[in-house]
Parts: C-alpha cells; sequence; structure tokens
C-alpha cells in the first residue's frame, strides 16, 4: 500500500459532477471550499493485498451475522438501546426470515496500512454512503488516468446483479427509491439516484420519492406515495431507528413485512439490519470471537484495561459521520471506569492511530454486496477521527 502525487486533471470538478459526483467540494468550518474529491493523490495496492482485504471482509461479514444471531438468540437487545417490545419483536421476526427479505449492501471501515492485518473499526450496514464516488467516479478515473490498471471495483455490477436476484422477493408494483430531504448536500440524493440506477438496469419498475412525501392511507392501513398509489417495497436511505420512532413509527411496525405479507411495506434495508448499523455490535464481536487478528477490543460497559493501556476511543451507538466519537489517550491513573455518565450509550473501542502518509490518515471503506466484498473507497483526514471534512481519494492495484 503507498501514497502517491499526481496532477489533478484539468476540469476534474465538471468531470466528476457529470458522472455523478455533485457534490465534489466541502465547505470547510471557516466558509473555504476544499475538494472532496481529492485527485492530488491515489494509493496503489498490490494484488495479494486487495486479495486479502477481500477475504477479510467476507470474513468479517460471516462474524457480523453470527453476532446477529447471538443477539437475537440470546435476547442481547438491551445491550444496543432497543427496549421497545414491538420493535424487538419485529425485529427478530426479521433476522428470523432474512432469507425471505432484500438485503443490499454495507461499508466496512478498516484500520489497513499494507503491513499489519486489518481492523475493523465499525460497520456500516444501514444507510452507508460514498458508494457514488467509489463506484463510478473513481472507476472513471483509473481508466483515463491509468489505462490497463485495475482497481478492487466491481460494485455496480454487483448491485445490478443483486437486485436480478431479488426481485423474486419484492411485492408486485415499483420499488419506491426515498431520501431525506433534509439532505442538504446532495449526497444521499445521488447516493439513492444511483442504487435506482442499478435497480433500472435489473429491469425492476421503480419510483423516486422523499421521505417526507410518504403519506398514510387511514382507510387502507396504507403507507402511499405522492400520487396515493400504496408503497408495496421501500428503498430508504434513512436510518431504521428513525423510521422505527418518529411520527409514522407505529404504522412501520404495524405494516412491517417481514416476509410477503399482505397489506405490508418491504423496506431495504431490511429490519434486521438494526442489528448490525448499531455499535455495540464491535463490543459483541469482541465477546465471541477475543483475540481475532481483524478486530479491536470493544466493551460496552466503560474502557476497562484500555484506559491504562492502549488508549481508546467512545462511541455513541447510533453516531455517523464521526460525530460524538472523542479520543481517550492512556492515563495510568484511571481504574477504567466512566467518571460521569455519558449522555447517551457509548461502546469503548482500543484506540487504534490511523495510518499516518505524510500526515495524511487514512480509513479504507470496503464494501460489500450481499454476502461478496465487491470494492474499496479511501477517505483521508488530517485529525484522528475521519469526519465529515475528510476526502475521498481514488486507488488503483498496481
Amino acid at each position: 500500500m503507498q501514497r502517491h502525487t499526481r496532477t489533478p486533471r484539468p476540469g476534474w470538478q465538471q468531470t466528476v459532477e457529470e458522472q455523478g459526483l455533485i457534490y465534489p467540494l466541502t465547505r470547510m468550518p471557516g466558509g473555504e471550499f476544499r475538494p472532496y474529491w481529492d485527485e492530488s493523490a491515489y494509493y496503489s495496492f498490490t494484488l495479494p493485498e486487495i486479495e486479502a482485504l477481500e477475504d477479510v471482509v467476507e470474513d468479517l461479514h460471516a462474524m457480523c451475522l453470527a453476532a446477529a444471531a447471538h443477539i437475537v438468540e440470546q435476547d442481547r437487545f438491551a445491550d444496543l438501546g432497543l427496549s421497545d417490545p414491538r420493535l424487538v419483536k419485529r425485529v427478530a421476526e426479521s433476522w428470523r426470515r432474512r432469507a425471505e427479505l432484500p438485503s443490499l449492501y454495507g461499508r466496512f471501515d478498516l484500520r489497513y496500512d499494507g503491513r499489519e492485518p486489518a481492523k475493523l473499526l465499525e460497520y456500516n450496514a444501514d444507510t452507508p454512503t460514498s458508494l457514488v464516488e467509489a463506484a463510478s467516479p473513481q472507476w472513471f478515473w483509473m481508466e483515463e488516468c491509468f489505462p490497463g490498471a485495475d482497481q478492487w471495483n466491481s460494485l455496480h455490477e454487483r448491485l445490478v446483479d443483486a437486485w436480478r436476484r431479488q426481485a423474486e422477493l419484492l411485492p408486485p408494483g415499483p420499488v419506491h427509491f426515498v431520501h431525506s430531504e433534509g439532505d442538504e448536500l446532495g449526497e444521499d440524493l445521488m447516493t439513492v439516484a444511483y442504487l435506482r440506477e442499478t435497480a433500472i438496469q435489473a429491469g425492476l419498475q421503480t419510483e423516486a420519492l422523499s421521505v417526507e412525501q410518504i403519506g398514510w392511507d387511514h382507510l387502507a392501513g396504507r403507507f402511499v406515495d405522492d400520487r396515493f398509489r400504496f408503497v408495496r417495497s421501500c428503498f430508504k436511505l434513512y436510518p431504521w431507528e428513525w423510521l422505527a420512532t418518529d411520527r409514522f413509527g407505529p404504522h412501520v411496525l404495524d405494516t412491517l413485512d417481514n416476509g410477503g405479507g399482505s397489506g405490508s411495506t418491504c423496506w431495504i434495508e431490511p429490519a434486521w439490519k438494526m442489528l448490525l448499523s448499531n455499535k455495540a455490535l464491535l463490543a459483541i464481536l469482541w465477546e465471541l470471537f477475543p483475540g481475532h487478528p481483524n478486530l479491536l477490543p470493544a466493551y460496552l460497559d466503560g474502557p476497562r484495561e484500555l484506559a491504562t493501556t492502549t488508549g481508546y476511543v467512545s462511541k455513541p451507538l447510533l453516531g455517523r459521520e464521526g460525530a460524538g466519537v472523542i479520543v481517550h489517550r492512556a492515563d495510568p491513573t484511571c481504574d477504567g471506569t466512566v467518571a460521569t455518565a455519558p449522555p447517551e450509550p457509548q461502546v469503548y473501542q482500543e484506540l487504534a492511530p490511523l495510518p499516518d502518509f505524510d500526515g495524511n490518515r487514512v480509513v479504507l471503506g470496503a464494501w460489500v454486496v450481499e454476502e461478496e466484498a465487491a470494492g474499496l473507497g479511501i477517505r483521508e483526514s488530517t485529525g484522528l477521527i475521519t469526519d465529515e471534512y475528510a476526502r475521498f481519494l481514488p486507488h488503483i492495484i498496481r
């Protein structure tokens, strides 16, 4: 794994915008703009490195499924902060019938430097973004700048194939693809638009909608779109913890399709993805697979030995884009307990500083489509936490 610098292509911003990346710049806290799509540098990997990472991703995915099964079988929902009995019941039902429910994709965030084993930082299993740039502009950049090279990137083909396979699981009628109007950057909009395009290429009938446009027909007891058609299946880039608890949450649970029920809505991703998108998963994984080379020690009851040895990071169970993540350095005087209770449940994970390439801290976003490793996206930051100000860099296989 190596980092290289190069001169960006003339007109790069217009180029990537035409390829679907309509958010190529990031507004910084001071108001200035900086490239989010950053092709002033790129990373290269050897083929054995990529093959090893593919194996790691598929192993991690299998372990996550085993952890989900453990949560359901041992009734560990409280560890995830899930206390509503109706919601718990629905999630458990969804898990038990997962073979009948469409589940599309996820993104593992990994610490990797090309020398030590990759370590799981977290799993974005419900509403992962940075998909558009990983699947499309990155590939076209490689074809233009490094013709004849290769890239860990079969995202588009695998997504189309996944929709083809899962079409028979869907109820009749179009699949509604929805995002929230609260998305100011256009990232959610374009992620959903791209996934809709892969579904269209797979032969599915689709409709575009915003979450805010979904209505409720009191007489029929069904969700409807802006033209009063029933929403029988819906891909939503909208977190399950919001969907299940907002104003229409009770209707979601009442009509949740856990396997083709009449008068219900099939949501994609399915409700069982709540078991994987919650950072309590990190602690349960360490409990089930202690010492695994691709895991970091993590706990739910406090940092334990991490407080005095390696240091740790505390993460909200449902945080996104680095929000709420706090880095704690090792303190020999600490007894491994938390002095004051945090405002929301946390997971405490070993501090594993991101690899530093010339002052740039890098995290790998490794994608999985259904059960298979499918591609790689790379983000860089200058700080210890990969947050909303991170940059996306392309890669090639040497």
